[in-house]
């Protein structure tokens, strides 16, 4: 039975989902190869396309991998695979080869039994929604019934081109680091059994860092399982027992890094911002001292920021936003709490190894430890509410709502912060307040979760 051809199958970060269950069984993703090149080649008027391809660790990447190789040779392209890569490596590629596209098969920080497809255009940045939605309508009207057979789940018998790989490695190593020395620095390094397992122990140790590589040793099934980002109680462990001077967890495709400074405290995403930022402004370099972050970071950033006379511009979640808004306002620095750092100048892409490579050079030349750098950090206490609803009714056309909504952001000031939304795949509101006193944030979600069930509640469960 073929999925109706109304279906949505790209998110913000690609298609992703089971893997051998439609759309990422062997058949659809045949379909996906070939009509990712037709599309592309309208462009290339009729000169052969090149694309490459890079996967992580988890054990369908090499049937997938083999799959849309399959498809896209079919409809004429010269296909290349890095192998295992990180998905900002592939990027990378896409722009320095050059090819027409980069292809990552990864589910990111998802478990192993979830892959998914994400594609890049030669610039680094993500594929447009015109050619997503063209894709769309070709896998729903070519799609079968998906075949789960063993042998649509074989090894993948395509040769990795390691030299794709040490290309990449270099670039981080010899510009990106560029006359970066970490020598007498310790640093425990969580791979999260993913695709930098290989090479963001090599890229440390050449830097000169005395590394400790923990979960990089991938098995296809081990991918992101109680390690990695988002489970950073094992490498706060370990950089204490290692009297290490910090630690650094990335997620399966390591796009994003997360980190531990030397007594064991959680550095996230918005603290890496806010280090980034003051590194950046001290040299001049904070083109419009302008910072972009998504709804979901932490208050106590942007006041922080606001005390060194820094703006924060706020975009809805996930890194294509926060990309559209860098490329916009000329930015040079953006990203999420989650540890997805983009620095437009060196790539499009969020890279993990690029944001940790920043961190460490931050470190070495303001000659400060990674506590002391976010010291004058405050995280702000968060409450987050959700409000199951019969109906997703503009929050602006329920006066009530409104009128509460407004005076706890006046009483909240400058101070605090207010979000109210609707979550975009089910029929939930969503209530988030933070403020410096957690009772009385607490006190105020309820008060406005409470008014949202009284105007919209769903006794579903």
């Amino acid at each position: 039975m073929k999925p109706a051809n109304s279906i949505k199958l790209f998110g913000t970060d690609g298609i992703r989902g089971k893997a051998g269950k439609f759309p990422l069984d062997s058949s659809t993703i045949r379909v996906f190869g070939e009509s990712l090149t037709r599309h592309l080649g309208e462009r290339t008027a009729g000169r052969a396309l090149r694309i490459v391809t890079g996967r992580d660790t988890r054990e369908s990447g090499s049937w997938i991998e083999r799959a849309l190789i399959t498809g896209a040779r079919k409809s004429g392209a010269d296909m290349q695979s890095a192998g295992i890569i990180t998905t900002p490596g592939v990027a990378f590629l896409a722009r320095t080869l050059p090819a027409d596209a980069g292809v990552v098969i990864s589910a990111s920080h998802n478990p192993y039994q979830d892959n998914g497809i994400k594609v890049f255009d030669p610039s680094g940045r993500k594929l447009d929604d015109a050619t997503e939605r063209r894709i769309e309508i070709d896998l729903a009207e070519n799609a079968s019934e998906p075949s789960n057979r063993l042998s649509d789940h074989s090894g993948f018998d395509e040769p990795d081109r390691p030299a794709l790989r040490a290309r990449y490695l270099e670039y981080l190593s010899r510009e990106v680091a560029r006359n970066l020395s970490l020598g007498n620095l310790s640093i425990v390094v969580d791979c999260a059994n993913g695709a930098a397992y290989e090479l963001a122990p090599e890229l440390f140790n050449r830097l000169g860092a005395q590394i400790i590589a923990i979960n990089h040793e991938p098995d296809g099934r081990n991918i992101n399982f109680n390690c990695g980002s988002l489970h950073i109680e094992g490498l706060q462990r370990r950089v204490v027992a290692e009297r290490a001077d910090l630690g650094v967890a990335y997620d399966g495709d390591a796009d994003r890094a997360l980190f531990v400074d030397a007594d064991g405290m959680f550095v996230d995403g918005d603290a890496t911002l806010l280090v980034m930022a003051n590194y950046l402004k001290s040299r001049g370099e904070l083109i419009g001292d302008t910072v972009v972050a998504t709804v979901m970071s932490n208050v106590g950033l942007e006041i922080a920021l606001r005390s060194r006379g820094i703006s924060l511009i706020r975009t809805d979640v996930g890194d294509k936003f926060v990309l559209e808004e860098l490329m916009r306002a000329g930015a040079v620095l953006g990203g999420e709490q989650s540890g997805h750092i983009i620095f437009p100048k060196l790539s499009l892409a969020g890279d993990g190894l690029i944001t940790t490579l920043f961190l460490l050079r931050a470190i070495k030349e303001e000659k400060k430890s990674l506590a002391e750098l976010t010291r004058d950090f405050q995280r702000y206490p968060q409450v987050l509410i959700n409000v199951r609803v019969s109906e997703k009714k503009p929050f602006a056309e329920m006066p009530a709502i409104k009128k509460l909504a407004d005076e706890i952001q006046r009483d909240l000031g400058e101070r605090g912060r207010l979000l109210l939304r609707y979550s975009g795949t089910e029929r939930l509101a969503r209530v988030m307040i933070e403020g410096k006193d957690e009772s009385d944030v607490k006190a105020k979600a309820n008060s406005l979760a409470d008014a949202i069930r009284t105007e919209i509640g769903s006794e579903e469960i």
